[in-house]
């Protein structure tokens, strides 16, 4: 072990009380920057989530007087194979049209769905809470809301009319909750084919959906793009929730930014505070650092004490606010809670995002160090120690 290093731990030590607030204030630094850049990461995906979590993150729909999308399977396969970011396709089959039941109208929208597809992008099954996925021609799930506004149960017989008057029988198999009021009293589920039978569309969907792996949500505006050359069909258009969604977009960026701000002050708050409490460091420790150069240390190892000095700081200071830091998100947690129990914000830890901060914290340490290195080395030993 070299000898400034073995200095800097001494004078460290014979000022435990200084050592301790200024490892506590780059602690409460780290910890402020953890909580917040967490929180709102947290609260990001929360709302990420929420919005297109469980929806179509890029859509593709025609642009044809009948809405409908030909050789639909042809065009799954060139999706696939266009980009590896893209998780889940599915084709849908969509039109409005009218359900009845016992004297009681209400418009809706029939959407058949590949329910049996591993991949299908509303994780319907999960969403059942009564009943079973349909099996046969026929067969619809209603939404939580509808059902409650119709008094429907399973096994019931309701009539579905397509807005050319067309009318078809179908059976309630069971009931779905998307936890989104007005889908859960619009939206009729069924399968593709019966879809395709009550609106007379062939073999033809009306809209091929997708979602993105989770590290590539922002990119659905570029992916869109390249999807849209590869299947090279003027007949139709590919959305994107970028474009669909530019006030949430807003939102988001709006609390980056100030997250960031936040950050970056705290960050400059608690390297000028090292830096003049070091900077006294080297006025109070002048007379020992006067002694140790006349006994022959160079200024450049003088210098090198400071430094050790900031560098143990600031990786006491970095481990203790990641501690702090993860506690004040675990115990925000458990105490701010919606009315049903659940957090207000779900917990969030980005364990990168953590390192990179504590990373910073260390090097804002060392920076700040720099100063009273500098001042260290310009001490002349004779006027030190003549100075007493």
């Amino acid at each position: 072990m070299n000898l400034p290093f073995k200095i800097a731990v001494r004078f460290l030590k014979s000022s435990k009380g200084q050592t301790v607030l200024i490892a506590i204030g780059i602690a409460i630094g780290v910890s402020v920057q953890i909580f917040i850049g967490s929180l709102i990461q947290g609260l990001q995906k929360s709302l990420i989530d929420k919005t297109i979590g469980n929806s179509s993150q890029i859509t593709i729909r025609s642009t044809k007087d009948d809405k409908t999308i030909e050789n639909y399977e042809e065009k799954i396969s060139q999706i696939k194979l266009t980009d590896s970011r893209i998780e889940k396709v599915s084709p849908a089959a969509d039109s409005p049209a009218f359900i009845k039941y016992n004297d009681k109208n209400a418009p809706i929208i029939i959407r058949g769905l590949n329910l049996n597809n591993d991949k299908e992008l509303y994780n319907i099954k999960s969403k059942i809470y009564e009943g079973n996925i349909p099996k046969n021609s026929y067969e619809v799930l209603i939404g939580k809301d509808l059902k409650n506004e119709l008094n429907l149960k399973i096994k019931d017989k309701i009539s579905l009319i397509t807005p050319n008057g067309k009318t078809k029988e179908a059976i309630v198999t069971g009931f779905y909750d998307l936890k989104v009021a007005n889908i859960n009293k619009s939206w009729i589920i069924t399968s593709i084919k019966t879809s395709q039978e009550i609106f007379d569309f062939g073999n033809k969907v009306t809209s091929i959906e997708m979602q993105l792996n989770s590290k590539n949500v922002f990119k659905a505006d570029e992916i869109g793009i390249t999807i849209g050359k590869k299947l090279s069909d003027n007949n139709i258009t590919v959305e994107n929730w970028k474009d669909q969604n530019e006030e949430l977009l807003g939102g988001l960026n709006g609390q980056s930014v100030s997250s960031l701000m936040i950050q970056v002050f705290v960050l400059i708050s608690v390297t000028l505070g090292i830096a003049s409490v070091l900077a006294v460091t080297v006025v109070q420790k002048s007379k020992q650092i006067g002694i140790l150069k006349a006994m022959g240390i160079r200024d450049r190892d003088a210098s090198k004490i400071f430094l050790y000095e900031g560098l143990m700081l600031g990786i006491a200071g970095a481990v203790l606010g990641i501690i702090i830091g993860i506690t004040l998100m675990v115990t925000f947690t458990k105490f701010a809670l919606n009315p049903d129990g659940t957090p207000i914000i779900a917990l969030y830890i980005d364990y990168k995002f953590i390192t990179i901060s504590g990373v910073i914290a260390v090097t804002s340490a060392s920076l700040a160090a720099l100063v009273p290195a500098r001042n260290s080395s310009k001490l002349e030993p004779i006027e030190v120690i003549k100075n007493g």
